[in-house]
């Protein structure tokens, strides 16, 4: 779990403009920092399969997101990959 604190410093660093808080971005840029959270915790407690399969989800969910970007504007797409260190 990311603290409210780390989540809103997510936000405010990967919104497009001033009240942005649903947009692609800032939803791929808060599951990338739950997901860096939780493969640290798998990393220390390898047999917890419950949250590994949490973690596949948000991997997931996250795909599905960076498609329709790409879709949706190349460009972006481009920014944010670039930005948080996503592979692909």
């Amino acid at each position: 779990m990311i603290r409210k604190d780390q989540k809103t410093a997510v936000i405010e660093a990967n919104r497009t403009h001033e009240t942005d808080t649903g947009s692609p971005e800032v939803q791929i840029a808060i599951l990338t920092a739950r997901i860096q959270e939780l493969t640290e915790h798998l990393r220390v407690h390898s047999h917890d399969n419950h949250s590994r399969r949490g973690l596949y989800k948000m991997i997931g969910k996250r795909r599905k997101l960076l498609d329709y970007l790409a879709k949706k504007d190349i460009e972006r797409y481009r920014a944010i990959i670039a930005k948080l260190g996503i592979r692909k």
